[in-house]
């Protein structure tokens, strides 16, 4: 394990989310196209998912969690050094969610605050955006938020995604601690982001089979670079938190590595795929159910379109 002087890694200080209140089952896609509870559930994990409703959106779900979070560490606005959200649904080209964020709460106006855009790796690429602009001083705490509507991208007479996604967002408080295990990892499969799929103005496509090979195979490289760079095994690990997408990556992650399946959490089955949502949505969840305690080890892994991957490992 590297030197801990050497590492300035982070703290999670306190997490929120927020999901829409339509709740969409999967009978109720039977609306849209041809499918069934069992057809969607034996193939995804997916039994529902949420979608916004009339005066909710991308930008409320980010205010909502983001203000629980704040909340529940005892934070004040002022005290948010800067803010970095990852979203492929904003409302904007400009402004930026972050800037839309940064007013409902009435943060400081001398604070960087900006998006990333990474897909379904979006929020573990925004943890060391903002993980590195603390280390440029910019304060004590960063607000990271990873937040989508999904939901305004799919075309719903699409069988082969309209089933996949739902909306929601997740919010975490991260400072600096210098004698903190912390390691990352980060990569790009820029010439896969074509055939697999992805959105434009118009909506969302994607090979479902190109993604699941690249995720079955990128999960596992993750966790054990991870690993070795830490210099522990997955022994020394005690939850795998990773970006949920469908149940049978999931598994198919867990018998590659080798590895308890009670070690990677899931939710997938009540919020469907929230892009970057889904890692800060599931954290939060475990931690309002006491499933996080301090000093636990925990790898997040995030992939998504581009093709893009991320890995981060740190101790709560």
């Amino acid at each position: 394990m590297r030197d801990k002087e050497t590492m300035n890694g982070i703290r999670l200080i306190a997490t929120g989310r927020a999901v829409p209140g339509r709740v969409v089952t999967n009978d109720d896609l039977r609306e849209y196209v041809d499918t069934s509870d069992e057809w969607i559930s034996s193939r995804t994990g997916i039994h529902q998912r949420c979608f916004c409703a009339e005066g909710e959106s991308v930008t409320t779900l980010a205010v909502g969690a983001a203000t629980k979070a704040l909340e529940r560490g005892g934070i004040a606005p002022e005290e948010i050094g800067c803010v970095v959200c990852a979203t492929s649904s904003q409302e904007y080209m400009m402004p930026s969610l972050a800037c839309t964020v940064h007013h409902a709460l009435g943060l400081a106006q001398d604070i960087p605050v900006m998006d990333v855009g990474a897909a379904c790796a979006g929020f573990l690429y925004a943890m060391e955006t903002a993980r590195g602009l603390l280390l440029g001083g910019a304060g004590r705490y960063a607000l990271v938020i990873g937040s989508e509507q999904m939901s305004k991208l799919l075309d719903m007479s699409d069988r082969s995604t309209c089933v996949l996604f739902g909306d929601g967002a997740g919010a975490a408080i991260i400072a600096l601690d210098k004698d903190a295990e912390y390691e990352a990892v980060f990569g790009t499969r820029g010439d896969m982001a074509l055939r697999a799929g992805g959105t434009t103005h118009t909506p969302m496509t994607m090979d479902g089979q190109a993604v699941f090979r690249f995720a079955v195979s990128t999960i596992p490289q993750c966790v054990q670079k991870l690993l070795a760079r830490g210099g522990v095994t997955m022994e020394d690990v005690d939850w795998v938190v990773c970006h949920q997408a469908n149940e049978r990556i999931l598994d198919a992650s867990v018998r590659r590595l080798g590895c308890p399946a009670e070690k990677f959490y899931k939710n997938l089955d009540r919020y469907a795929n929230t892009s970057a949502a889904s890692i800060p949505l599931a954290l939060d969840e475990m931690n309002e159910a006491g499933l996080l305690k301090q000093g636990q080890r925990v790898i997040l892994v995030g992939f998504g379109g581009g093709l893009t991957w991320a890995g981060l490992m740190f101790r709560i």
